[in-house]
């Protein structure tokens, strides 16, 4: 590596190692921290030139670095140093304006700001008395977003007339929502039944569209159920690949007919490959039918449903027992931050409560606050209201929905660009700010020619380090999906992507 400054091993006996270890020193952890934010100032500054893409191999960052660690400490500029050289260029950028691929991964001044705050705090708010400010954010934050979705009350935390029954809490990710609300789901269809135990598990049934992020599936193996009673319903370009629901309702009555238990239905607003918007209201009518729990995931496209225009895609949800949605991903909140509402607390609770001596008190034996350990698999939590209160506290409904209305712009113009060119096809109609696109099929080229050609497409895009887009199949065709979120996305980026996908189509074309 060269010189002594960024050999990490040059440091192995620096007199300061024998200093007392003060790993909080305040002068340090002023020191570090201005280090921090002006890395990643310019690290925002900067990242819409550094390739999306990274090129590196696997393994590659053991070669540049140790393979073991240090014994002796170094000063924090090496560190810094080395992160920057070696760490930042195998990198992905998900915050560079030129990523198209996913859904977006957003952020925001306020965001990271919360997140460094609470990081440094560093609360275990498993109980309200644990951290009585951590809990009491975390409700209000929820609340807050409760009322701009415009969600009923019985989802609140609070309400005019004191506690509600309902609630939240904020959990990790989409896949950990789904885990609770399956767990809740499952045992109160065994006390429905009758169960002694667990003994009617393999009798319980649960329900989406073949169109549902796979995170659900692998939570129903989690919680328990047989993989043989989960229905995956086909869906088509009838529904704009959203869920039939004469096909749930057949599907349900079946299963009830041959002794089965119809326990839970996950609904999408927004789902990932086509952005496909699920029937709230018709599916919670047929799933009472049943008695089942109806769960909505608007991880995604939930945020939009802070706008007006958008709050349609939640009607009816007052009927369904459970719904999450992620800030993290287009809410200009960091990563990790899924917020779960459910209709009844208790519910959640009464299956992941856990009381142990140790953590018993005052507050929570007098039943007016919610421990919010008993909503969710884990005991220990982070700080996370923190973050999204900085967020609606800073910028405000306003500028939140501009923030949204923005990002579907960008993507309507980008649609509007796809169309006009003769070469290409809109697969599904736009939702929100999701393109799904590709060259079509003409002449003599076969559909099966036009998926490799639209995956060269997509390879020599990514190559370029100019852009990264993502594909998926919908309808039997590979598809490229042209997502807009980004923080830092402007028209400009979105033509000059456009530029490139006209010219490289172009290439491979000719």
């Amino acid at each position: 590596m060269g010189s002594l400054d960024t050999n990490p091993m040059s440091f192995s006996a620096l007199p300061n190692d024998k200093a007392a270890f003060e790993p909080l020193n305040p002068e340090d952890v002023r020191a570090y921290l201005h280090k921090a934010v002006d890395f990643i100032s310019d690290y925002y500054t900067n990242v819409e030139s550094m390739h999306v893409l990274p090129n590196v191999k696997p393994g590659y960052l053991q070669d540049e670095l140790s393979a073991s660690p240090p014994t002796y400490s170094a000063p924090f500029d090496v560190t810094m140093k080395e992160l920057r050289t070696s760490v930042v260029p195998g990198m992905t950028h998900w915050a560079s304006p030129n990523f198209f691929a996913f859904f977006p991964s957003t952020n925001s001044a306020a965001a990271i700001a919360g997140d460094l705050i609470a990081s440094a705090m560093n609360s275990v708010g498993f109980t309200w008395q644990a951290s009585p400010a951590a809990t009491e954010m975390e409700v209000l934050a929820l609340d807050w977003l409760a009322q701009l979705l415009r969600l009923p009350t019985t989802f609140m935390n609070r309400t005019s007339n004191g506690r509600g029954t309902g609630g939240g809490v904020i959990l990790g990710t989409t896949s950990e929502a789904m885990l609770v609300t399956l767990v809740a789901a499952r045992d109160a269809a065994l006390r429905r039944t009758g169960s002694v135990g667990v003994s009617d598990i393999p009798r319980l049934t649960v329900y989406a569209a073949d169109q549902t992020h796979s995170t659900f599936f692998k939570a129903c193996r989690l919680a328990g159920f047989d993989p043989a009673n989960i229905r995956s319903i086909s869906t088509g370009p009838e529904t704009n690949y959203g869920l039939d629901p004469a096909k749930l309702l057949e599907a349900m009555q079946a299963d009830a007919n041959a002794g089965l238990v119809p326990t839970y239905v996950c609904v999408t607003v927004g789902t990932t490959s086509s952005n496909a918007v699920d029937p709230v209201g018709a599916v919670a009518d047929i799933a009472a039918m049943f008695n089942a729990w109806v769960h909505v995931d608007a991880a995604y496209a939930g945020s939009a449903c802070i706008c007006p225009e958008f709050r349609h895609h939640l009607d009816g949800v007052e009927r369904v027992d459970s719904i999450s949605m992620s800030p993290h991903k287009w809410l200009l909140t960091c990563l990790d931050c899924t917020c779960l509402y459910v209709r009844d607390a208790h519910r959640l609770s009464d299956s992941l409560e856990t009381n142990p001596e140790y953590l018993k008190n005052d507050a929570t034996e007098s039943g007016e606050v919610t421990d919010l350990k008993d909503m969710q698999v884990g005991v220990g939590r982070r700080f996370r209201g923190l973050k999204l209160w900085m967020v609606m506290r800073t910028y405000g409904t306003a500028k939140l929905q501009e923030h949204i209305r923005s990002d579907v712009a960008m993507a309507k113009m980008f649609e509007d660009f796809v169309r006009a060119d003769g070469r290409f096809e809109v697969v599904v109609p736009r939702n929100f700010a999701l393109v799904c696109f590709r060259i079509k099929a003409s002449g003599a080229m076969t559909e099966e020619d036009a998926d490799e050609v639209n995956r060269v497409l997509m390879e020599n895009l990514n190559k370029t380090g100019k852009a990264y887009l993502a594909h998926t199949v919908v309808g039997d065709k590979f598809v490229l999906r042209f997502a807009v979120g980004s923080s830092l996305q402007e028209e400009g980026h979105v033509r000059s992507v456009w530029d490139l996908i006209k010219k490289t189509t172009s290439s491979i074309m000719n």
